[in-house]
């Protein structure tokens, strides 16, 4: 098979390490000083955990920093089948490569996953490694007929996506388009015969991708869709097949790839990619770096995403969506977000600065209440604030607290004439 590479500028520019260092190394600084990074500690029942390090030792805490939004990651079955996987296989981890020797339980959840969102899955050590090893091959044009497609990123695609830039740009030409901009993309796709659209299905910081608007463009231009939804699975569909595949039910086709977390909503570790045909599978299987030079997930995150996948059959996963968005109405009262309404558990209280941001989350820390802080380059330059994740697992009166202590700190801040976002 011939491959025609569309003509491309190369040499841009992708990643300024040194100066993004420079930029940032002063917040970093003021975070860990004031104990809001590098917190250590251990799970408790629900969302409280126990710190075991720091100035704050000993303090118990609620926790809004985990993803695992429908509360699965100290879920009594998942902790059991980790335990259960390690006992019955008398070992943690294989130290080869996977297109040599695999533990048989992983080939038992990746069936396991297949059946349950219907699509070829393929399990990965976590969602940054599946997009390592995946987005090379899309570029290499061996999934779009022998076309190299114009890589197109959302300008918002998660780091774990926009990492691969650089080594996306050593096989075909690299574009990046503002956020969720459908016009800029099908102009692009006007000028070139094969395109493929990299973004997130649930954005990190709030919002997710115009799902419908680009299968229309994929139906009318045959665009390839490299879809992360990390954040999307497990709260949305009738399996918690996520944000995207949920809106995909007639199947994935040769042109779409979702990637999603084992680790977030699903409550277990590691990653996986949900293909839509027999050759991406085997291609994936041979070519991809995770399976030719990498290890598999290690023994306990394949039990555990087992004991998962069957929570995922039964109504109890219905029941922790309903806690879920329960718990974000409850939230979206209070307090006024950009995300209000938004049927996502990520919510993003902005301030004006950096410090201000800071002062806020140490004083919830020093009440108990662990959010996390956000500042440039996890966000853009001036939409600094604290980020929150709700989870099923939060009582009401969890979140209720959380908005009373927002709500105090807004009103002092307005007193002293300080006006945060």
């Amino acid at each position: 098979m011939s491959t025609s590479d569309p003509s491309a500028t190369r040499g841009t520019r992708f990643r300024n390490t040194a100066s993004l260092i420079d930029q940032t190394r002063s917040y970093f600084e003021a975070a860990h000083h004031r104990g809001l990074m590098a917190v250590y500690g251990r799970s408790l029942e629900g969302r409280a955990v126990l710190l075991t390090g720091g100035e704050r030792q000993g303090n118990t805490i609620i926790d809004y920093v985990r993803c695992c939004y429908l509360g699965l990651d100290n879920h009594p079955a998942v902790v059991s089948g980790a335990i259960s996987a390690i006992k019955e296989y008398g070992s943690l981890h294989w130290s080869c490569a996977r297109t040599r020797l695999n533990f048989g339980l992983i080939g038992d959840l990746e069936g396991a996953l297949s059946n349950l969102f219907g699509a070829r899955v393929i399990a990965y050590s976590t969602v940054m490694v599946a997009n390592m090893g995946a987005l090379p091959i899309i570029a290499s044009g061996h999934l779009t007929n022998g076309h190299k497609p114009v890589m197109v990123f959302d300008r918002l695609a998660h780091a774990s996506l926009a990492a691969h830039k650089a080594v996306v740009a050593q096989e075909t030409q690299v574009e990046t388009i503002a956020h969720n901009d459908l016009d800029a993309l099908e102009d692009i796709c006007r000028k070139h015969t094969t395109v493929a659209y990299v973004c997130d299905g649930v954005y990190s910081m709030g919002g997710f991708a115009p799902i419908e608007g680009l299968l229309q463009l994929q139906e009318k231009y045959g665009l390839f869709l490299y879809i992360d939804d990390a954040h999307g699975i497990s709260l949305f569909g009738e399996r918690g097949e996520g944000f995207a595949r949920s809106q995909m039910p007639r199947g994935l086709g040769e042109r779409t790839i979702v990637a999603a977390s084992l680790g977030k909503g699903f409550g277990a570790s590691g990653g996986m990619l949900m293909l839509g045909t027999e050759n991406q599978e085997t291609l994936f299987r041979r070519y991809s770096l995770p399976h030719a030079f990498s290890a598999a997930p290690n023994l306990a995150a394949v039990g555990a995403a087992l004991a998962s996948a069957n929570i995922h059959r039964t109504n109890e996963l219905k029941v922790r969506q309903r806690q879920l968005a329960e718990r974000i109405a409850l939230f979206d009262e209070r307090i006024e977000t950009n995300q209000r309404s938004v049927p996502l558990p990520i919510r993003m209280v902005k301030f004006a600065t950096e410090y201000a941001a800071f002062d806020l989350a140490e004083r919830l820390l020093d009440d108990g209440i662990y959010t996390s802080v956000t500042f440039f380059p996890t966000v853009a330059r001036g939409q600094a604030g604290i980020r929150i994740c709700l989870t099923s697992s939060h009582s009401l009166a969890d979140v209720e607290r959380l908005c009373d202590k927002i709500q105090s700190y807004r009103s002092t801040e307005l007193s002293a004439g300080k006006v945060p976002e």
